[in-house]
């Protein structure tokens, strides 16, 4: 549980008012990379020794799983009985990102579920929005979603994530002030903190392209591509909250999320616990090829199955690429076949036909005349 003790040097930090983006921890030297109001929440985890931290950690991450398979139903307009709900989070916690967050200690589940309860919720909802900014709050990606609750016109929900996401820099600032103006202005930028982004655990974008290259730093290689392809992801899933009002939001965030995946620096495998969700979709739409097919990608765990030691993750050949990126292959697929569904959706959609006024009537000229 490498990231849990990172979680706690960052509570450590904000009680003994140490530098929060100076200190390192564990035999690979991880450093802190959420903001300060992140740290602030971890103050509880240096309340209790390390030993029992983590058993708490792996009891609360169960049952978060078991919360998520709970939201992805409802995503998927269903309800889950408690012995689908517990068949459901046993068979999930065989779905590599979600071993890997429990073996990690890391908090992954915590920021899918605020995401899906929030936006799940009704609209109308009292304070919807305010779980979501707190989680964009903690660990930045989620702020998509609010880019994507303004683009489905719900500005009064996007105001109140705005809000919320700002009120959590706010705190930040107030119980570490230094460590806020550091983060904001320096660290933010440092993607290079967050780990390499050329080795196989890194499963965006970013990852895949620097891998193909053979290259640490792809560049514009990569920048270009990324901003394309969320400009597409968002616009893919405006559509599909648009055109499948009837199936409530599930492709709409379904596409925030895969397309938040894509485009970050880092998705570390661990991140992708979206799949969750993705399956209860898939599989309540009645694709069971296609939900079986993902599962067995999200098991197969072929990233580890390749040599990476050291830099070999450079010089994979050309056979092993698409083993090394299975995660990023899929969204891009997701995202695809999304595009392609749009297209012939526009293609079916009834040409609206020009009224000719029909020739009026005895009757009605001297209707209209008399009027």
């Amino acid at each position: 549980m490498a990231d849990l003790l990172v979680y706690r040097a960052e509570g450590e930090a904000v009680v003994h008012g140490g530098d929060l983006y100076g200190f390192t921890v564990t035999e690979w030297r991880l450093p802190a990379t959420y903001p300060p109001f992140a740290a602030v929440l971890f103050v509880p985890t240096t309340w209790i020794p390390v030993p029992a931290l983590k058993m708490a950690f792996l009891a609360g991450n169960a049952l978060l799983l078991a919360w998520l398979v709970a939201l992805s139903a409802r995503l998927a307009g269903r309800t889950a009985p408690l012995p689908l709900l517990c068949t459901a989070t046993a068979l999930a916690l065989w779905l590599e990102p979600v071993f890997q967050t429990l073996l990690f200690g890391q908090i992954n589940l915590a920021i899918a579920c605020l995401v899906l309860w929030d936006l799940t919720r009704p609209p109308g909802a009292r304070a919807k929005g305010l779980a979501l900014g707190i989680a964009a709050g903690v660990k930045l990606t989620p702020a998509i979603f609010i880019a994507y609750l303004f683009l489905t016109a719900r500005r009064k929900e996007a105001s109140v994530a705005t809000a919320s996401f700002a009120g959590t820099a706010v705190l930040g600032a107030l119980f570490l002030p230094a460590a806020t103006v550091d983060f904001w202005t320096r660290r933010l930028f440092e993607t290079g903190r967050v780990g390499k982004a050329w080795i196989v655990d890194n499963q965006s974008l970013q990852g895949l392209i620097a891998r193909v290259a053979g290259t640490e730093a792809p560049g514009l290689a990569w920048a270009l591509p990324a901003t394309a392809l969320a400009a597409t992801g968002l616009w893919l899933a405006t559509r599909a909250h648009r055109e499948h009002r009837t199936h409530g939001d599930r492709w709409g965030i379904l596409l925030t999320a895969f397309t938040a995946l894509l485009v970050s620096p880092i998705s570390w495998s661990h991140h992708w616990v979206w799949c969750v969700p993705l399956l209860a979709v898939l599989l309540t739409e009645a694709r069971t090829a296609l939900a079986l097919t993902t599962a067995a990608l999200f098991t197969a765990r072929t990233m580890w199955l390749l040599p990476h030691e050291g830099d070999r993750d450079l010089h994979l050949p050309w056979w092993q690429q698409a083993f090394a990126a299975p995660y990023p292959l899929l969204g891009l697929a997701l995202l695809a076949v999304a595009a392609v569904a749009v297209r012939r959706h526009s293609r079916t959609l009834p040409v609206p036909q020009p009224s000719v006024p029909s020739a009026p009537s005895a009757r009605s000229s001297s209707a209209s005349m008399i009027r």
